[in-house]
């Protein structure tokens, strides 16, 4: 059984007094049959608990600072409408109490915790955002990682890959920008994807008559099957087989093949990196991704025909510090590149997103 969590806040120009402001509202808290709890705050405002019925649960505190909160949690089962009565009998009350100071109330929307359905997602710059998804299609762990997929009401299906919210059904914006935006013609050429298992990539290059497309998904079978059955908005029929008339997926590392490839001169008009985003950070535990970015990165530019394009994304234009150390990667290649970078909307990673085109000089 769920949590229903919900917050009320009052932002006051002066600090309010504590005294005053609790005993106006126990009254309320009686009507409510609940046992309240004061606790000691060692002078920081005041502090009080209190317990009702059904496991209701409201934690008021008057801060020091200028700010009152009230938090209620209750259980999913409980009457909303009598929790709401609650909320809207201290929230009139606390307006008369602290009429002349308030500069802004806040009342939150309420915050589920532990249902069935997890809503809440992180942004890449760590912002929370609350989706509308009611239901779970998938959730297994492969050999390699966490999968799920996820029904939006707005975004439709969405690839959620260790909990990072990797495609919705909706983004198509975000396959065509990693393709170069509708700007390159592939017409007759030689495509080389890393990465890609949602099949979105795969799906729209097909539609624009290569010569051959290779597809290496990084060792994860189990993400091809599952795409293949909840994610078919955005991959068509392109999985329902590894081999088709123009492309071939390839279920192995990248690396070793890259490094093939090198060896033997195989070249590509086209290498788009869909493998992972820019690390968010250079702290000790994202050095391996770097690492491994910088050899792909390497790699793919070595296997790059001179006239050809490298794309890949970046991360959330608001990491503009990971970004810039991305940037310095690209500089220090054994082959000079060039390149230009866009910034695009993606509905169900509801941030702008940064995406780079790459070619060599």
């Amino acid at each position: 059984m769920a949590l229903r969590h919900y917050t009320l806040d009052f932002k006051l120009s002066a600090p309010a007094d504590c005294t005053s402001t609790v005993h106006g509202l126990q009254s309320i808290f009686q009507e409510q049959e609940m046992t309240e709890t004061v606790h000691d705050t060692e002078g920081h405002g005041h502090l009080s608990t209190f317990v009702g019925k059904k496991g209701r649960f409201v934690v008021l505190r008057v801060h020091a600072h200028g700010l009152v909160t009230v938090d209620v949690q209750c259980y999913e089962g409980d009457d909303t409408a009598q929790v709401d009565n609650l909320l809207n009998a201290l929230e009139t009350k606390l307006e008369n109490l602290l009429r002349g100071s308030i500069t802004r109330i806040k009342r939150l929307p309420v915050l589920d915790r532990g249902a069935a359905v997890d809503r809440y997602w992180p942004t890449a710059d760590g912002r929370m955002i609350e989706y509308d998804i009611d239901h779970v299609l998938y959730d297994k762990d492969s050999a390699y990682q966490n999968i799920k997929i996820l029904h939006s009401q707005q975004f439709g299906n969405i690839l959620v890959l260790n909990g990072d919210i990797n495609l919705g059904e909706s983004d198509l914006a975000y396959t065509q920008a990693i393709m170069g935006s509708g700007r390159e013609n592939y017409e007759g050429k030689e495509i080389l994807i890393l990465g890609g298992g949602d099949g979105g990539i795969l799906a729209e290059t097909v539609k624009l008559k290569p010569k051959m497309i290779t597809m290496h998904l990084h060792i994860d079978q189990a993400v091809i099957d599952c795409c293949r059955q909840h994610m078919r908005k955005t991959c068509g029929d392109v999985l329902d087989s590894l081999t088709g008339e123009c492309y071939q997926v390839l279920v192995e590392d990248c690396v070793p093949v890259l490094k093939k490839y090198v060896e033997e001169g195989r070249t590509f008009d086209y290498v788009i990196n869909d493998l992972t985003a820019v690390p968010i950070s250079t702290a000790p535990e994202e050095d391996s991704t770097w690492e491994f970015l910088r050899l792909i990165l390497d790699l793919s530019i070595k296997v790059m025909r001179p006239s050809g394009k490298y794309f890949t994304q970046g991360n959330c234009a608001n990491l503009t510090e990971a970004l810039s150390l991305y940037e310095e990667q690209l500089e220090k290649l054994s082959s000079p590149v060039d390149f230009s970078k866009e910034v695009v909307c993606v509905p169900s990673y509801m941030e702008l997103w940064v995406f780079y085109s790459v070619w060599k000089k």
